[in-house]
């Protein structure tokens, strides 16, 4: 597929599916909360407002430790949106990883789910390049900030980081099986090239399900 020179691929994956009319159709759904497409929109400005609220700027990375909760796409679309580079995590890991982690990809903010705090909340100390730490889904200790109060405080719009289809838009971190975990970076066009490539029912996914 050609891509234009200028492409975001939050633009594609959720505001498309808004500007096309499936604003009120459902994008996700946790235990507690759904969510639409035009409400995804609405936070993932906001959070690309965050990240720059709090200094995070374009090709910085930020974690994602977060369980499968709606905070989860708002953080990572938002962060594309931005050309800000999530750094997905596995929830699994034991502190010693997340320690590598975090250090390997000099993260300047970590997005946690309260549930997984504790496992991290010791290694913290040791990051010189974290400057900020979000937390999901509970209540925030003093050294950390509610994600949720603090996406509430930005505006919700935001004009998306002019990047292109072969610039770093997340990384992902391998098991570590025979070592610690190593870096895979993945370029803006990659999400939708995997929807393409997985075939024709994929494609007929991508305008309602796929994100």
């Amino acid at each position: 597929m050609e891509y234009p020179r200028i492409y975001n691929a939050a633009i594609d994956m959720v505001d498309r599916n808004v500007a096309e009319g499936r604003g009120a159709k459902v994008a996700f759904i946790d235990p507690s909360e759904e969510l639409t497409y035009g409400e995804l929109q609405m936070r993932c400005n906001r959070m690309a407002n965050l990240l720059g609220t709090y200094g995070i700027e374009r090709e910085s990375r930020v974690a994602l430790l977060l369980l499968d909760t709606v905070d989860y796409p708002a953080a990572y679309w938002g962060a594309i949106k931005a050309g800000v580079v999530p750094v997905c995590l596995n929830t699994l890991l034991p502190a010693e990883q997340y320690a590598y982690i975090l250090g390997d990809s000099r993260a300047k903010a970590l997005f946690v789910s309260a549930q997984l705090l504790p496992v991290v909340q010791p290694i913290l100390g040791k990051l010189p390049f974290l400057k900020h730490v979000f937390v999901s889904g509970g209540d925030a200790p003093a050294f950390a900030l509610p994600f949720r109060a603090e996406l509430g405080q930005q505006q919700t719009d935001f004009a998306a980081a002019d990047t292109s289809p072969d610039e770093t838009a997340f990384w992902l971190y391998s098991s570590g099986s025979t070592g610690m975990p190593k870096g895979v970076r993945d370029v803006h066009s990659s999400p939708m090239e995997t929807a393409r490539l997985t075939g024709e029912g994929c494609l007929g996914m991508r305008e309602t399900d796929l994100v």
